[in-house]
């Protein structure tokens, strides 16, 4: 049910159906009603899901053999999933329905993945997670707010990737980038 509520919500929007969601997912609305009482605590089981799935993957790329490929496919995979997200996000705010609220945190397994990318020489050095989060969170933003298209993504992406990775002797810079 919650993948079928997925696409509906990707196709359709905020306007999406309790019905038409049943119909894809094979089920009665009354099954879809007795598991989720409303549309707002289906989107925030969509949203769980979601976090989880993407916390187990950050599991997954932590023992991969080349950090450096593991961390760029994760932050990959998150901006892929930004734009369903921020639906479902916007969709919770709307009923003032809190969108973290039983969801993992998945902060620990970034910065997991960033620290052995960087041990192994893939991303700078000077690269933190106030860094990367400020760079995940533009990235994600821009691709939701200008409904990126894969093309677009993949060469924006190359370009973060790029400031990412190390060129040379880096230095931590202060705050102001000075």
């Amino acid at each position: 049910m919650l993948e079928a509520a997925e696409v509906v919500l990707a196709r359709d929007g905020l306007d999406a159906s309790m019905r038409e969601i049943a119909e894809v997912a094979g089920v009665g609305v009354g099954t879809i009603y007795r598991q989720f009482p409303t549309k707002e605590a289906l989107y925030q089981a969509i949203v769980v899901d979601r976090m989880r799935r993407l916390a187990d993957r950050a599991g997954e790329l932590a023992s991969a053999a080349d950090p450096g490929a593991a961390f760029f496919a994760y932050f990959t995979t998150i901006v892929e999933d930004s734009t369903v997200k921020k639906v479902l996000v916007d969709a919770l705010a709307t009923a003032g329905i809190d969108a973290k609220a039983g969801t993992p945190d998945i902060k620990g397994a970034i910065e997991a993945l960033l620290v052995r990318a960087q041990e192994a020489g893939a991303i700078r050095a000077d690269v933190g997670m106030e860094e990367l989060l400020a760079l995940l969170s533009a990235t994600c933003l821009a691709a939701q707010h200008n409904n990126w298209d894969e093309g677009l993504r993949t060469r924006t992406l190359g370009v973060v990737f790029d400031g990412l990775r190390p060129s040379g002797p880096v230095r931590r810079t202060g705050a102001s980038g000075a």
